[in-house]
């Protein structure tokens, strides 16, 4: 799984012009399942997200995690981060995996974060959403679980 995470002061996103999830301060994530990934990599990513250090302290430093700050989660599914465009000009995406096994694992992905007990949103899976966001920094960070040491 891959996933880029922005730390924002406030975001929604849209379908349809209908906002389906919004959220203040805290993360926008973008989820992309690929082929091969499993329930390990759900839970190692919802994990790094929740734990990630990406919040400045009192001094400035990135010391504080979501959970430190209670900041809120935005997660969207978009299968377009496995897009390989290495040959050409039109990205494939075979390593995307296919919308079935992508919406459970995804699914999969939201309800571990909610254990957290982190406020969290969701898009709405396979469909064309608009996303609205204030990055805050900018601070934009990409995880990906198969290179986890």
């Amino acid at each position: 799984m891959k996933a880029v995470l922005q730390r924002v002061i406030c975001a929604s996103v849209t379908v349809s012009g209908e906002t389906v999830g919004s959220i203040g301060r805290g993360l926008v994530i973008l989820v992309g399942v690929a082929i091969g990934d499993t329930v390990k990599d759900v839970n190692y990513l919802a994990k790094k997200v929740t734990g990630l250090r990406i919040f400045s302290d009192s001094e400035g430093k990135f010391n504080l995690s979501a959970l430190d700050v209670r900041g809120e989660l935005l997660a969207i599914s978009q299968f377009t981060l496995l897009a390989d465009s290495r040959k050409g000009r039109r990205p494939s995406f075979t390593d995307a995996a296919p919308p079935s096994l992508a919406e459970d694992l995804f699914k999969r992905f939201v309800d571990e974060l909610r254990t957290s007990g982190l406020k969290v949103e969701t898009g709405r899976f396979q469909t064309h959403m608009v996303v609205e966001l204030y990055n805050d920094g900018p601070v934009t960070v990409i995880l990906d679980t198969h290179d986890r040491v």
